[in-house]
């Protein structure tokens, strides 16, 4: 099966977090957990995936031009997304966001099918979150649950568009190929740190949903050495 066709369960998670939150949006803490869960379950994806492969690359000066512009990237998506104003900035802004994981995504699987199918499960949780995040703050605009849904149904579909971008990289030579790791990487590591972990900072903590995130890292760390 190609790189695209997996981003489909992603894609599926992204619509059906928006259809519950558009019926009735999870509390702070449920949140809060899944936010937590989602971010130990990506740091063991870069950690125990993207990261070893990188570093078998042996390409330093790709390594730092491409997680350069991993950097720069996700930097002005964070800029754009402080200046967006309505709901128009808010989609543009999250549909940039779904691209960059299409073609991670599609990056994890130029790496290999395990490290893409592992990176699969992981953002699946992410965009999972970032649909109930998206349904919750267009409903409070659109007032329509319809409408809602639709709305992260066609943003969902930039997962495979992103993807089928990726997907060639596979047939890069070995510099190339390390670029496009490191871009990945940082990507990834944006998500955990900047997003997920912020967003779930923002409520009171409890020691259960701090635990998620231990969860969700070691039950990664136990899937990858079943899988190995």
């Amino acid at each position: 099966m190609s790189a695209w066709a997996y981003t489909l369960i992603p894609a599926l998670a992204t619509v059906l977090g928006a259809a519950v939150a558009a019926v009735r949006q999870p509390g702070p803490a449920v949140t809060s957990a899944i936010q937590h869960l989602a971010a130990g379950v990506l740091f063991a994806a870069v950690a125990g995936e993207i990261l070893p492969d990188l570093k078998h690359q042996q390409s330093p000066i790709a390594v730092i031009v491409g997680g350069a512009l991993g950097v720069a990237l996700m930097l002005l998506v964070k800029r754009l997304g402080e200046k967006a104003k309505g709901s128009t900035g808010l989609i543009a802004t999250v549909g940039i966001d779904i691209l960059i994981d299409g073609l991670v995504l599609g990056i994890g699987f130029a790496a290999g099918a395990k490290q893409g199918l592992l990176l699969t499960g992981a953002l699946t949780l992410e965009v999972l979150f970032l649909g109930i995040a998206v349904a919750s703050k267009l409903k409070q605009t659109s007032g329509s649950a319809g409408r809602v849904v639709g709305t992260v149904a066609g943003l969902a579909l930039l997962l495979p568009m992103g993807a089928l971008l990726g997907t060639p990289i596979g047939a890069l030579p070995g510099p190339y190929l390390a670029g496009f790791f490191a871009f990945a990487l940082v990507a990834l590591l944006y998500l955990v740190t900047e997003e997920l972990l912020v967003e779930a900072h923002a409520v009171p903590e409890q020691p259960w949903t701090t635990a998620m995130f231990f969860i969700g890292f070691l039950g990664m760390l136990v899937i990858e050495e079943i899988a190995t």
